[in-house]
């Protein structure tokens, strides 16, 4: 088969990252590299995938790299207690084994509390690479004003394990569960639906989720790092957020520009919780990224 699926995988490369096997890519810019590498951090419960409509065009004038995390997409799921700290360490290493140590930071969802960790690290002085700038999208970086999902709900009430093979939902369930945080304008055609749950189903993902779900309660004690660094690093911010999320509501971005007043923010009515899926010219436009 020759699906968006496959034709991403084919595009990409497994690495050994902290023990771990890494899926990775690492797109070269189709013209003149005039800005720094941007590193790409997806989301829960999918993968870099998710910006297969965006990164070629991403990549004009810019490499861009991206990476499943741990316990994602294509690269390991090992049974293991997760963390925001195993998942720094190996974008830490990615940069290290690509020699990368100039870069912007494009995150969403879970990567956007992943980048806050990196951020707080170069901060500290122990992560030693240059952040030109970063980009933010939908992800819930206030917990007390984030809207879990019922599925979201259920997983966090399960054990902190890997579910057995005779339970657990499966990666069509998984998928619609993400597609209900679209905006309710957005068609999800079953080319994309298909190839999503392929990458979430790959290695047994689905019964994995009770243990990434984690994320969301280390999110919760964690946040005055995380999203302190969101807020105050100095590089530049420019947010690009769907309002129409369920999740990470839109009052998120209201604090947020209270908070950080000089960001750039562009707000896409009639999109909900993955801007660069449902709305891909939007976003990038919001980018100032030509048709090209």
């Amino acid at each position: 088969m020759n699906g968006p699926a496959a034709r991403w995988r084919a595009r990409g490369r497994h690495l050994p990252l902290c023990g771990h096997r890494i899926f990775t890519l690492d797109i070269p810019a189709t013209g003149d590299a005039l800005r720094p590498p941007l590193l790409v951090l997806h989301g829960f419960p999918t993968s870099s995938f998710d910006f297969h409509r965006v990164v070629d065009r991403l990549a004009h004038d810019r490499r861009v790299i991206l990476f499943d995390l741990l316990g994602y997409g294509l690269s390991d799921k090992p049974d293991i207690p997760y963390s925001f700290g195993l998942q720094a360490d190996i974008a830490v290493a990615l940069c290290h084994a690509l020699g990368v140590d100039h870069l912007s930071l494009l995150t969403h969802d879970v990567g956007d509390t992943l980048g806050g960790e990196l951020l707080a690290r170069q901060s500290e002085g122990i992560w030693d690479v240059r952040i030109a700038d970063r980009i933010l999208l939908n992800g819930s970086i206030y917990y007390d004003l984030t809207r879990l999902s019922l599925g979201q709900q259920a997983l966090l009430a399960l054990p902190d394990e890997r579910l057995p093979s005779s339970v657990g939902p499966d990666a069509e369930t998984v998928m619609a569960g993400v597609a209900g945080t679209f905006s309710p304008g957005t068609v999800v055609d079953d080319e994309e639906r298909a190839a999503q749950a392929e990458m979430i189903s790959h290695l047994d993902g689905p019964r994995l989720l009770p243990r990434l779900i984690r994320y969301v309660e280390e999110r919760r004690t964690g946040e005055s790092r995380w999203t302190g660094a969101i807020e105050g690093h100095p590089s530049a911010l420019t947010v690009v957020w769907g309002t129409d999320d369920p999740i990470a509501v839109p009052a998120m971005i209201g604090r947020l520009s209270a908070r950080r007043p000089a960001a750039r923010v562009h707000r896409l009515d009639g999109v909900g919780h993955y801007p660069m899926l449902e709305a891909p010219d939007r976003f990038l436009g919001a980018l100032g990224v030509d048709d090209g």
